[in-house]
């Protein structure tokens, strides 16, 4: 069983190029993520109507793994995170689910 939590993205134009480097599957956010226990690895999709809507599904063994990380590198991630909204028109959690 795993924990998915899926964010989509709305990307600036100018910035899509950098976006996909940074969330695709050995960009900053994955590292970021595989420096804690309990990562299974994101995927990056993009849409096919809509070339600057972007979809991520971060894989954790358990919603206390994901909580864990966040504590833990909370830091890292507030960093990266700054750095990355100039990147986007907008940031939405669309849910956290468990795999059946």
């Amino acid at each position: 069983m795993a924990y998915v939590c899926i964010w989509e993205y709305i990307v600036k134009p100018e910035y899509a190029e950098v976006f996909e480097n940074t969330y695709k599957y050995d960009g900053a956010w994955v590292k970021l993520f595989k420096k804690a226990s309990g990562y299974l690895g994101t995927e990056l999709l993009k849409d096919n109507k809509n070339k600057n809507r972007f979809v991520t599904v971060d894989m954790w063994e358990s919603p206390e793994s994901r909580a864990e990380f966040m504590k833990r590198f909370a830091d890292q991630y507030k960093e990266l995170d700054l750095t990355c909204e100039e990147y986007t028109v907008s940031e939405n959690l669309l849910g956290e689910f468990n795999s059946v």
